[in-house]
């Protein structure tokens, strides 16, 4: 137990210094994410002093994008997203599209391989989820419940399109060994376990509702062991399968309430996400890299932010639409899952990867901040496409 004891104090120790932090950030009229990544810079390998063992942090980050994608997939409910918001349906997928063959067009045109080129386009063209969810819940926020809402809606369904396409394209690419034909035979497979699980879950945590720890147990194995699954007999990146276990799982009262239980372990587990994010951050990957950096970043702008804006003027969604865009114009998550997944298989480099995860950390401070002092009325009331609009 003693070998154990210094790890446990560093994670302690990082956690209190990145709720400090966080503290200081939004006393500054920054988000609390600012502070938690400052901080993972400040104890990486790559600047002077202090610094965290860094695999335990990639552990503790791999398992919280594992459980934040898990509980984001729970909280969709497409069916209802349809009724209420139908421009969304058509208007999320085809920007994650648009997105991610301009920033991968992009990524091809400076030398990348195909493959690695779509990982470089799908990582751009997927918000962060977690993000998403802090702007509309910020105390400081300006946007409106209708934007709010929009905001939630079109993540996820950007959410749902980049992990299908995503699978696809790690298929292809022959990530994990497998020919292609077995590799999609998997993921129908997955898809089937998926649906299983999803019937399952619900009618087992009735049986246990009133007993709270089996409850948030069998809610937290239930999430590892469909990604586990997906990953280890399927092939499917560990994060993204994650979601799709959560994805399956219709709404009800059961898994609002695993949702609820959940919330608390999520926003922990952010946290360690974020700083560790900052620790993977290398400067002199990115001194090298300064050109792939530029390319996230400018793509970003012109492919997803532009065009998130005229597709939600387009779809005449009850939104502000540079709100929308703004709030949405960020890397995320996947960016980061699929960064490690492209590097572990070769598709590029450090000075790559580095790049995208700073952009990440760029972007998401940015966003956030814009995204309080934009203010327009919305598209449903400027005359275009108000047809459209649902709910």
């Amino acid at each position: 137990m003693e070998a154990t004891a210094g790890p446990i104090l560093e994670l302690g120790a990082l956690l209190l210094v990145a709720a400090g932090a966080g503290w200081v950030a939004r006393r500054v009229g920054l988000p609390a994410i600012v502070g938690y990544l400052v901080i993972g810079l400040g104890v990486s390998p790559f600047t002077p002093g202090f610094v965290a063992e860094r695999h335990q942090l990639e552990l503790m980050a791999d398992l919280g994008v594992v459980l934040l994608l898990f509980e984001v997939g729970i909280e969709v409910d497409l069916i209802r997203l349809r009724h209420e918001q139908r421009g969304l349906v058509w208007a999320a997928p085809l920007q994650v599209l648009i997105s991610a063959a301009i920033a991968g067009g992009g990524a091809m045109a400076m030398g990348l391989p195909a493959f690695g080129a779509a990982i470089v386009g799908l990582s751009v063209a997927i918000s962060s989820g977690v993000v998403v969810v802090n702007i509309t819940r910020s105390a400081r926020r300006t946007t409106d419940p209708q934007t709010e809402h929009a905001l939630l809606g079109w993540s996820v369904v950007q959410d749902v399109t980049g992990v299908a396409v995503s699978a696809v394209v790690l298929a292809m690419a022959g990530i994990g060994g497998r020919p292609l034909p077995i590799a999609l035979a998997g993921l129908v497979v997955f898809a089937i376990l998926a649906v299983i699980v999803a019937w399952l879950l619900p009618r087992a945590l009735v049986g246990v509702r009133e007993q709270a720890d089996t409850f948030l147990i069998v809610s937290v194995a239930t999430g590892l062991v469909v990604a586990g699954l997906g990953s280890v007999a399927f092939g499917v990146p560990l994060a993204l399968a994650a979601f799709v276990g959560g994805l399956a799982i219709v709404e009800g009262p059961a898994t609002a309430e695993a949702r609820r239980r959940l919330r608390p372990f999520r926003d922990l587990f952010a946290v360690l996400f974020f700083v560790a994010i900052g620790t993977l951050i290398d400067p002199g990957a990115l001194v090298d890299g300064w050109r792939w950096l530029a390319l996230a970043l400018v793509t970003l702008v012109v492919g997803k932010i532009l065009v998130t804006y005229v597709l939600t003027r387009a779809a005449g969604l009850d939104a502000h639409p540079w709100q929308m865009a703004l709030g949405l114009g960020q890397l995320g998550e996947f960016g980061y899952v699929l960064a490690g997944v492209a590097i572990t298989a070769g598709l590029f480099g450090e000075e790559v990867r580095s790049a995208i995860l700073a952009a990440v950390a760029i972007s998401i401070v940015i966003s956030t901040v814009l995204v309080r002092v934009v203010r327009e009325k919305p598209a449903a009331t400027e005359g275009m496409g108000a047809a459209a609009v649902e709910g």
